[in-house]
């Protein structure tokens, strides 16, 4: 700060001594020491403050640059990704053109839907036939 070395703090010392005389030498090195306290707390606080304004700043800065790192990822991958739909849809629709299903499979496939017809509706009359157990043959 000050470059006052050893014997420039002996001078001010003497000169301090012959000016106020010992009675009130201790009275002011106390106030000049609260004086001094004071000042360097001022000063931490004032640097302290400054340093955490600069943090905040650097921080804001910081985060301000990761969205906008994280908005341009999110749009490469929505472009990646609409470009990777648009391809797969343009070859399954190539596909579906050039694809005709082979004579077997469509014959099976025919014969299957032909043996699990549809069932018709059950009226309540044709239920209650349904529902009563059928005789036995001893019965008959």
């Amino acid at each position: 700060m000050f470059d006052i070395g050893f014997s420039e703090l002996f001078v001010i010392a003497v000169v301090a001594l012959i000016v106020l005389g010992p009675e009130r030498l201790p009275k002011a090195a106390r106030f000049a020491g609260l004086w001094m306290r004071r000042a360097r707390a001022q000063w931490y606080s004032v640097k302290s403050e400054l340093e955490n304004e600069l943090a905040a700043d650097e921080l804001r800065r910081s985060l301000q640059q990761t969205q906008d790192e994280l908005r341009e990822a999110h749009a490469r991958v929505q472009r990646e990704g609409q470009a990777l739909h648009r391809e797969v849809m343009g070859a399954a629709a190539d596909d579906d053109a050039d694809w005709h299903p082979p004579a077997e499979a469509t014959r099976d496939r025919d014969a299957a839907t032909a043996d699990t017809a549809p069932v018709d509706a059950v009226t309540p009359a044709a239920a209650e036939t349904d529902a009563r157990p059928a005789p036995r043959p001893d019965e008959r």
